[in-house]
């Protein structure tokens, strides 16, 4: 093959190689021809090269794809050890294939190397690579092409055309029992028993005798078989021959003896002399062996039957071929198939005893036949002749070409072992085995007709319905019998002769050679029938033909007889008769002939003159049988043909009349011709008709086109293999037709100016009959006709005058023409539009055609005369037509922009850009807003093909190229801009092709243009980057383990529907036809590099034994399931390494989109820097919507690698507008992701998103000075994380723990603040060390604070455990209300800074301590919610309050802070903060404190609360308000009064301490709580209560005892499994009491006015003995006084309070009498120094007062007193006493004596009538006990 010019590499010269491997093997044609024309023509049909044409279906490289690899993304499993095993994994150099082996898929290749362009170096340094390729990893130009309606396909060359069975032969060796000692000859040959004929040539090999038992082949060809079809009737013919059998020597028994027979050496010797001197050959063997073997048929001969060559008892019934067969022989596209072959071993021969006939074939049971002790080893391969190969690849001759390789290569194999004789032979006649001929092929293997003959019979070749390409003129003669008088040794030589004039004349060289490379000779001999009466020949003569055939010229055939005797010199033949066969008359029979036998050559011996002076053998009986087989593409067996190319002859030749009318008869006779006999003859009839029309008459012309017309159509029809475009014709179209190869004129002038007529004709109305429909069906090949005739005249009016290198210039067309063509064009053109009105499926055929026909024109003509046909056809289908006629126009532009040469085509107008490139955004934005759906999807798919073919385009890769390919489609980006809605209403996956589109456009813009394009207004802007976020939306490729973090979160609004599921339809639809070519593949051997399915990612399913290992199975399986009803379901059925290998495209594509997002993001914000660009300057939406939809998307680890440079560049260049409040909804979005990325598991992620967190806190440091705003809001978007993220998780105990997200957020919070590991943070995320210095320009101090970030930081984690602690007590809430109080307060107090915040968990106190029916504790919380309204409103400085008022309210809640500072103000954040907080409702919740206080009976809280409220009434004059409110006060003052006045002293509440000792109690474990009760709460229920609610918490491990008394706890002497509750009751502690007193502290006695009751000190006093005992007597008894300071003060805000401090006193027995004496001393003093302001007020003291006297002076208590005396005054306790504290008893004595008497007299006075009794009784008794102390006290008597 090689170019036709130097300057052009458009036409593609291939020699037309005929089977005679070359002409010159035709002498006999080399005559002179110019008398017959057809002749001439003819032998140029099959001589001539074929012209093709290499830019008629495109030319597409493309670029190696990128290797893609596992994106990391956070989920279940992407901790850092999955990081760490998925990153060495990609170190591990194996090959990441995005596409099977299978080329229907896709053409490119995956490549090793990174870059997505090797070759191409660009100064763009992108973020990441395309989008493109992982949206389009199956892009294949071929394909796509395919899907358009009317696709060219190219069909491969008419000498590949062949699809049938090809079948390669090769002997090994020829081994014999006996041993080989002479030469062996043998043919083989494709036979077919039932028909009883040959089906090939045959295969001549011959084997030369070593000394060896084996023998080496002496010839290295190999032969080719070629089938049609397999049949069991097919089978191999293989004959033997060897030199005849000497006279009286060894006869060839010795080779079929049972017994092995042993030669001498004399005898070898004398065999292989005489083989030397015998030049002829005799018959010596033959075998038949089956090539498709029928399983159910079984022919009769056992072990030796030729035709079946296993053995019968063998359970395989399989011919050769089924075993090679059982290799897969499917082959690539554009490649021969693997060739796999088998080694047979042929056992079964049968040796020639006398002649044998072809009956002998079918009936192998006769006895002249016995086997042969031999074997005849064979190489079979069977191959399918579907190759699409290039031709220069490809070749099939005639003749052997010497296999040197196989030669040499097999020569090991053909010396095998010999085994000796046995059962191997009798059981098993063949036997097959498999060469692996891998190692071979990949050497250097040639494709297999490089390799041998290709044996096919040219009668086969002429039998077949298809046009003949080759030129074939012979004759096969098959001698057969010769009946003789007497036994004979006779031969045949054969010979062809001109004429019988001179019988000494030589013959013509005519007879083909046995011997491969051999050129033609004169005369052939066949084989020697030894001592034969009736003589049988097997042999096969090839014999070449003249072109004329004269009915001179005729074979002659003499006969010889040979002695078969050793002689001084070689055996001579003697003449013993001659036969003769005139080939004009015989030459075409097909059946047997029987001619006489001569005895003597006469001249003129084929004249009727000289035949009477001849003498014949047997009186002239036909002695002599012989069969031809004439093959010959010259001669036509059609008569009308024959008539037509004789008529043409004369014609050209101008010997007939100048009408020419017999020609038109000829020519309208071609069409009654039969179409089997027109296809073989189709090339050279069309030639002359092409012929006839460029020069003939107008008469001549319109019949010639009309009869090509129909030619065209009758063999569209009957030869039509499904296809559009019959195969015969595009052959001759691409291939054959040369356009005369410039002999004449061009044929497109006249074949235009025809057609052209016609369809004007048609236009005008005329009646043109039904040819003209059949033109329209046809109208494809006379375009392509038309086309090739003008790129041929092109070609050859520039090739010589193009200087090197330079392309040709277009085709200049004569105006008249250009104006037919126009014309013809404009005709077409209006058919299309009427027939596809009608629905017709012609016009859409005929649209593709005439789409193509300007394809073509494109690379022939000037293009701008294309667009003039271009543009005539936009105005035929201009605007929104109808549907049809809109996928007609879609489908034009299709076809013509898919040209070689679009991205360079020129504008209509000089000054105009690419008008194609113009032509096609108009036409696709018009079809997005077109009704029909359809009609967008295939307008989005061609954008996008279109789109990667140029990203792909290995000549477009240059950074500049790409520049000007994006400048070109960025118009249709402005069109998107401008009409949005068209945009909107497009659905999901027709955005993603216009996105990926888009993305690719903005992708290779420069800066410049991108600025442009941001200068167009802002409203522009906008809608840019609302494109921007449509792509983020549309391709985000979601994880699993992302669901927790992303599903649910309000961070997410624009979400579409639900979770998306695993695979989502983000790749195009390219993809679908991938994963519907993969349902046609199998998948390999798992795991092996050969499969291309090495996986940088290790699935744990490719294992699973529940998936079926085949994608064919798995896909079947899903479809017998119903599960494949929609593309989602069927990728969810696949195998696991394609779901893989989806995964893994759907994550380079979401990561390259984001990345590329990104690029753009950052171009916009340094562009944004220098205020050169159309945007909202104020709050940058821009970019803040953007930076805010990446942030809420699933990103890969290797995008958020990139984001965060760019994320502090932004805060750089734009910190000031950012940080500002104005984009505060946008701050707190970006600190909740920030803290979402915080809680990954993945701490690459986890890690980047801290030194975001840094990067905000820098900005406020740099902007602010502070953290606090920032604070506020980390603390907002932390609470809002906190209830998005899971905290807890259920362990296998049933127990809660902490989860891993809630641990990374404490561990990333903790790095946030520490200082030591900062810069190791930055550099690991590749980050200066210097971002978080926050120095202004004009100083040199660093604003950074780290105290403050710790700040910041433990404030955070406050929140955080304080979340945590609130989720662990979640399971016992309901039980634990004491705990659950804790958990909402210990929320409160974490998120104290964002005043809402803190109102909210202040209120679920509230809340919940109603429902206990706490009432105090509920208005504590009221009032802390109106004491931060209060703070928030004195911050404003709101009139209403003051400080003041703060700090009173301050006195009843001391959590009210009485630091007014600007937190409050901080918390002004969208959707929280004091903007929300008003006076109203600060009245709202002390109004709720005032109603619940006052269902708690503390009155001195509600007055309180109510004078808070007088000054907003005052100041806004709402004195009705002001009215109730002092009623109100009344009422309350009244409720205190009547408590004060009321004889049992009031108690709001009890209290009671609670130590909890055990393990089990977890954080509660040694610590005490002072709990607050209700005042009817008594011990027991407080200890039931307790018991119920950790009872129910101990596990199987712990038990829960209470401890009895309130004695001093050691925990060491504790058990370990069980839990421990003290429960003791313990008494408030006044402000003003005197803790150290002896006194006994009796509540009940108080004689105090109700004060405010706030307390946060609490005792209790323990009895105790030193002997150990509890109790004992009074001179033994010590008390223990505990005292406890609690966390706070009750009421509090919650029932339970810390113990944080315990102090104990001892009072040893004397101390504790004396303290019991001056108790009741200063009870009864103080009740008779009380005050009293009325006489209504004595009632109530004369009560008071009989009380205490009674307890004090009465007979039956008298003990007590007495009872001190008997005990420290008598007897040996009072020896013990100490003076001062005997002094000290005796005084508290005489002193409570002395009140007594004082009080009995102010009772006297107290009393009336009534009373007189009981101070009778009280005087008595005081008298009494004087009596009785007196003899322990004697001074008593005297001082009272």
């Amino acid at each position: 093959m090689e170019d036709l010019t130097c300057n052009s590499h458009r036409f593609k010269r291939i020699h037309h190689q005929s089977r005679a491997c070359n002409l010159e093997l035709y002498p006999l044609l080399n005559e002179n021809l110019e008398q017959w024309p057809h002749l001439n023509e003819l032998v140029h049909c099959y001589k001539a090269d074929w012209i093709k044409d290499e830019s008629k279906y495109g030319h597409y490289g493309s670029v190696l794809p990128l290797s893609f690899q596992n994106q990391i993304y956070e989920g279940l499993d992407t901790d850092i050890e999955t990081e760490m095993r998925l990153a060495s994994a990609r170190d591990s150099k194996i090959d990441d294939d995005t596409d099977d082996d299978a080329p229907s898929t896709s053409g490119r290749l995956i490549s090793e190397t990174g870059p997505y362009s090797p070759s191409s170096k660009t100064t763009i340094v992108h973020f990441g690579e395309s989008p493109l390729p992982a949206y389009e990893p199956t892009f294949d130009w071929e394909t796509e092409r395919s899907l358009v309606f009317g696709h060219r396909i190219p069909e491969p060359l008419p000498s590949q055309s062949y699809s049938g069975l090809k079948i390669s032969m090769k002997v090994l060796s020829l081994s014999f029992l006996a041993g080989l000692t002479e030469p062996f000859y043998g043919t083989i040959c494709l036979y077919n028993r039932e028909r009883r004929e040959k089906l090939s040539e045959d295969f001549y090999f011959h084997v030369i005798p070593t000394e060896m038992q084996e023998a080496s082949i002496s010839t290295e060809s190999r032969g080719i078989f070629s089938l049609d079809s397999p049949s069991t009737s097919v089978c191999l013919l293989i004959q033997l021959e060897k030199p005849a059998t000497e006279e009286g020597g060894i006869t060839s028994s010795v080779y079929s003896r049972k017994e092995p027979v042993n030669l001498t050496e004399k005898e070898k010797q004398k065999l292989q002399v005489w083989s030397r001197i015998m030049p002829y050959r005799e018959s010596f063997a033959w075998a038949v062996v089956p090539l498709f073997e029928n399983h159910n048929a079984t022919v009769g001969g056992g072990a030796t039957s030729p035709s079946s060559a296993l053995t019968p008892g063998s359970s395989s019934q399989d011919g050769i071929l089924e075993s090679v067969g059982k290799i897969p022989s499917e082959g690539r596209t554009g490649k021969c198939s693997a060739r796999n072959s088998v080694i047979v071993e042929i056992s079964n021969m049968n040796k020639v005893k006398e002649s044998y006939t072809e009956d002998s074939l079918q009936d192998p049971k006769g006895k002249i036949h016995k086997p042969v002790k031999g074997v005849l080893r064979l190489e079979v391969e069977k191959f399918r002749a579907t190759c699409n190969a290039d031709s220069d690849n490809f070749s099939e001759n005639g003749s052997g070409i010497n296999d040197q390789n196989d030669a040499g290569e097999q020569c090991g194999e053909s010396c095998s072992k010999y085994h000796s004789y046995g059962s191997n032979y009798r059981n098993e006649s063949l036997k097959l085995t498999t060469v692996d001929r891998t190692e071979e092929r990949r050497s250097n293997q040639p494709t297999f007709a490089e390799s041998g003959l290709d044996n096919s019979s040219d009668d086969v070749m002429m039998s077949r319905s298809e046009p003949f390409s080759q030129l074939i003129h012979c004759l096969y003669l098959y001698p057969l019998t010769v009946s003789l008088s007497r036994k004979r040794n006779l031969f045949i030589r054969v010979e062809m002769r001109k004429d019988d004039a001179d019988i000494r004349k030589q013959p013509l060289e005519a007879m083909y050679s046995h011997n491969p490379g051999s050129g033609l000779q004169k005369w052939a001999n066949t084989q020697v029938a030894v001592g034969a009466r009736m003589a049988s020949y097997h042999d096969e003569i090839k014999i070449a033909l003249p072109a004329l055939l004269t009915s001179q010229h005729h074979l002659l055939f003499s006969f010889f007889h040979v002695d078969l005797q050793t002689k001084l010199e070689a055996p001579k033949p003697v003449v013993i008769g001659y036969a003769v066969l005139p080939l004009s008359t015989h030459a075409q029979l097909q059946s047997d002939i029987s001619i006489p036998i001569m005895r003597e050559l006469v001249p003129h011996y084929l004249q009727d003159t000289g035949k009477e002076r001849l003498d014949y053998l047997d009186d002239g009986k036909t002695l002599f049988r012989l069969r031809l087989r004439f093959c010959s593409t010259l001669f036509p067996v059609n008569e009308r043909i024959r008539d037509f190319f004789l008529e043409y002859d004369r014609h050209i030749l101008r010997t007939s009349p100048p009408w020419g009318s017999e020609l038109l008869e000829a020519i309208n006779s071609l069409k009654n011709v039969e179409p089997g006999a027109l296809l073989q003859f189709l090339q050279p009839v069309l030639n002359m008709l092409l012929h006839l029309i460029g020069d003939g008459g107008e008469t001549l012309q319109v019949a010639a086109f009309r009869a090509m017309v129909n030619i065209l159509t009758r063999v569209q029809q009957e030869s039509s293999d499904g296809a559009e475009r019959n195969r015969f014709l595009v052959n001759y179209v691409d291939y054959t037709f040369d356009d005369f190869g410039g002999r004449q004129a061009p044929v497109y002038p006249g074949l235009s100016t025809v057609w052209g007529s016609l369809a004007r004709s048609k236009a005008k109305g005329y009646r043109v009959g039904p040819v003209y429909d059949d033109v329209l069906t046809m109208a494809w090949f006379f375009l392509e006709l038309i086309v090739k005739s003008m790129a041929l005249e092109q070609n050859h009016l520039y090739d010589h005058s193009v200087p090197l290198g330079e392309d040709v210039p277009p085709l200049l067309l004569k105006d008249g023409v250009f104006r037919c063509i126009v014309q013809l064009f404009d005709c077409l053109l209006t058919e299309v539009h009427e027939r596809c009105k009608k629905g017709l499926s012609l016009a859409k055929r005929l649209n593709s055609s005439l789409a193509f026909f300007c394809f073509d024109l494109l690379s022939v003509a000037e293009p701008r005369l294309v667009f003039e046909l271009v543009s005539m056809y936009m105005d035929k289908f201009a605007g929104l037509c109808l549907s049809v006629l809109h996928e007609c126009k879609l489908t034009f532009l299709q076809i013509i922009c898919d040209h070689d040469l679009f991205v360079e085509m020129p504008g209509k107008d000089p000054s105009d850009r690419n008008y194609l490139a113009s032509l096609l955004i108009q036409e696709i934005f018009l079809t997005w807003d077109h009704d029909d759906l359809s009609q967008r999807a295939k307008a989005a798919r061609i954008l996008v093909f279109l789109i990667c073919k140029h990203e792909f385009d290995l000549r477009y890769q240059k950074s500049e190229d790409k520049l000007y390919i994006a400048q070109l489609y960025f118009p249709l980006i402005g069109q998107i801009l401008d009409e949005m809605p068209v945009f909107y209403n497009l659905n999901a996956v027709e955005k993603r092709e216009v996105l990926i589109a888009f993305m690719q456009i903005i992708r290779n813009l420069d800066d410049a243009s991108l600025v442009k394009a941001w200068q167009q207004g802002v409203a522009r802007t906008r809608l840019f980057f609302k494109l921007l976020e449509e792509c983020l939306v549309l391709f985000e490729h979601r994880r699993e383990g992302e669901i927790l973090l992303m599903s649910s979160s309000s961070r997410s609004p624009d979400i579409e529907g639900p979770i998306s599921p695993k695979y989502t339809d983000i790749l195009s639809p390219a993809v679908n036809t991938y994963l519907s070519d993969a349902s046609r593949q199998e998948l390999g051997a798992q795991g092996t590099p050969e499969n291309g399915y090495m996986w940088h990612r290790v699935s744990p399913q490719l294992s699973s034994p529940s998936q079926p290992y085949s994608l064919r199975e798995a896909l079947a399986q899903a479809q017998s399931s119903r599960i494949g009803a929609s593309t989602r379901a069927l990728r969810e059925s696949l195998h696991p390494i394609l779901k893989q290998k989806l995964e893994m495209w759907e994550e380079n594509l979401s990561t390259s989109v984001s990345l590329l997002v990104l690029e753009l993001t950052d171009k916009f914000s340094n562009a944004a820097a220098s205020h050169g660009i159309a945007t909202d300057y104020g709050k940058l939406d821009c970019a803040t919507s953007i930076l805010t939809s990446i942030f809420s998307r699933s990103q890969s680890l290797y995008f958020w690698k990139a984001f965060f440079p760019v994320f502090n560049n932004v805060f750089n260049l734009h910190g000031a507008t950012l940080m500002a409040r104005e984009n505060d909804r946008f701050l707190k979005q970006v600190a909740f992701h920030l803290l979402r990325l915080a809680v990954f598991r993945n701490d690459s992620i986890r890690r980047r998103a801290v030194i975001g967190l840094q990067i905000l806190l820098r900005n406020s440091f740099y902007y602010f000075m502070h953290t606090t705003r920032l604070r506020v809001m980390l603390t907002i978007t932390l609470s809002e994380l906190m209830s998005e993220v899971q905290v807890t998780r259920m362990t296998s105990d049933g127990s809660l723990e902490e989860t891993g997200e809630a641990q990374c957020l404490r561990k990333s919070l903790g790095e946030m603040a520490d200082e030591d590991m900062s810069a190791d943070l930055l550099r690991y995320c590749g980050l200066p060390v210097n971002v978080l210095e926050a120095i202004h320009k004009d100083t040199t101090d660093n604003c950074w604070s780290w105290s403050e970030v710790k700040y910041v930081s433990n404030s955070l984690l406050q929140a955080l455990d304080a979340g945590l602690e609130h989720a662990f007590l979640a399971p016992v809430m309901t039980v634990d209300r004491y705990a659950a109080a804790e958990s909402f307060y210990l929320l409160a107090v974490s998120y104290a800074s964002v005043p809402d915040l803190h109102i909210v968990w202040l209120l679920n106190l509230c809340d919940l301590h109603q429902e206990m029916q706490s009432w105090a504790e509920a208005a504590q919380c009221a009032v802390a919610v109106a004491g931060v309204i209060m703070q928030a409103l004195v911050g404003r400085n709101d009139a209403v309050w003051t400080t003041d008022h703060v700090a009173a309210l301050q006195k009843i809640c001391p959590m009210v802070s009485n630091e007014v500072t600007a937190e409050t103000s901080a918390a002004e954040v969208e959707g929280y903060g004091a903007s929300k907080l008003t006076v109203d409702s600060a009245v709202k919740y002390l109004q709720l404190a005032n109603k619940l206080f006052a269902q708690a009976d503390l009155y001195h809280f509600c007055a309180s609360i109510s004078e808070l409220t007088i000054p907003v009434y005052k100041c806004r004059r709402s004195y009705g308000q002001l009215a109730k409110c002092h009623t109100s006060l009344t009422n309350i003052y009244e409720s205190i009064l009547e408590q004060e006045s009321s004889p049992i002293p009031f108690i709001d509440a009890t209290y009671y301490r609670v130590g909890f000792y055990g393990e089990g109690f977890g954080k509660l474990d040694r610590e005490e709580y002072v709990y607050r009760e209700p005042r009817d709460v008594r011990l027991g229920d407080i200890m039931e209560k307790l018991s119920h609610i950790y009872e129910s918490r101990m596990d199987g491990n712990h038990t829960l005892h209470i401890i009895p008394d309130s004695r001093q706890v050691n925990p060491g002497e504790l058990q370990p499994d069980v839990c421990y509750l003290q429960i003791t009751a313990v008494d408030p502690v006044m402000e003003d009491e005197d803790l150290g007193s002896r006194r006994e502290r009796i509540f009940s006695l108080s004689t105090g006015g109700v004060r405010a009751r706030v307390f946060d000190r609490f005792l209790f006093d323990t009895p105790f003995t030193k002997n150990g005992k509890s109790q004992g007597g009074l001179e033994d008894q010590w008390k223990r006084r505990t005292v406890l300071q609690t966390e706070g003060s009750f009421p509090a805000l919650v029932n339970r309070l810390l113990v944080t401090k315990s102090e104990s006193r001892e009072f040893a027995p004397v101390e504790n009498a004396i303290g019991m004496i001056e108790t009741r001393t200063a009870a009864l003093r103080n009740e008779l120094e009380e005050p009293r302001s009325s006489e209504g007020d004595q009632l109530p003291r004369l009560q008071s007062l009989q009380r205490i006297l009674q307890g004090s002076v009465a007979v039956q208590v008298n003990s007590g007193v007495l009872s001190v005396c008997t005990a420290f005054l008598s007897g040996e306790p009072a020896t013990r006493l100490r003076s001062q504290e005997l002094q000290q008893l005796i005084a508290a004595l005489l002193e409570f004596m002395a009140v007594c008497k004082r009080a009995i007299r102010v009772h006297f006075r107290l009393i009336g009538e009534d009373d007189q009794d009981f101070h009778t009784q009280l005087v008595n008794g005081f008298q009494s006990l004087t009596a009785e102390l007196s003899h322990y006290i004697p001074a008593i008597l005297s001082e009272l």
